[in-house]
């Protein structure tokens, strides 16, 4: 079963997040089972983001997270971040292409 992951955080440093993004992506290539990234702004509160992370299982978003770089460039967007994130677990169970 499809699995997605949405993060919500709070940073006036949008553009080191994405730097930071960046820097993981190019350090996962190959490894990483995340399948796609969205990064959207909440229009009401400027400072709000949410990043929505599809993986084609739960168990590869474990997996995913297992990686060392995970946890390396985690604490390095915490600290671009206004206060933890907010996670939300969500199993996929239906997709259409409208």
């Amino acid at each position: 079963m499809a699995f997605v992951q949405i993060i919500e955080f709070r940073t006036r440093r949008v553009e080191e997040f994405e730097a930071l993004e960046a820097e993981w992506l190019r350090a996962t290539e190959g490894k990483r089972t995340a399948q796609r990234l969205v990064l959207c702004r909440d229009r009401d509160r400027d400072d709000t983001f949410v990043q929505i992370v599809e993986f084609p299982s739960d168990e590869d978003a474990r997996r995913n997270s297992e990686l060392p770089e995970i946890s390396q460039i985690a604490a390095r967007i915490a600290q671009v971040c206004e206060g933890p994130p907010v996670f939300r677990n969500l199993d996929v169970l239906s997709q259409q292409t409208i």
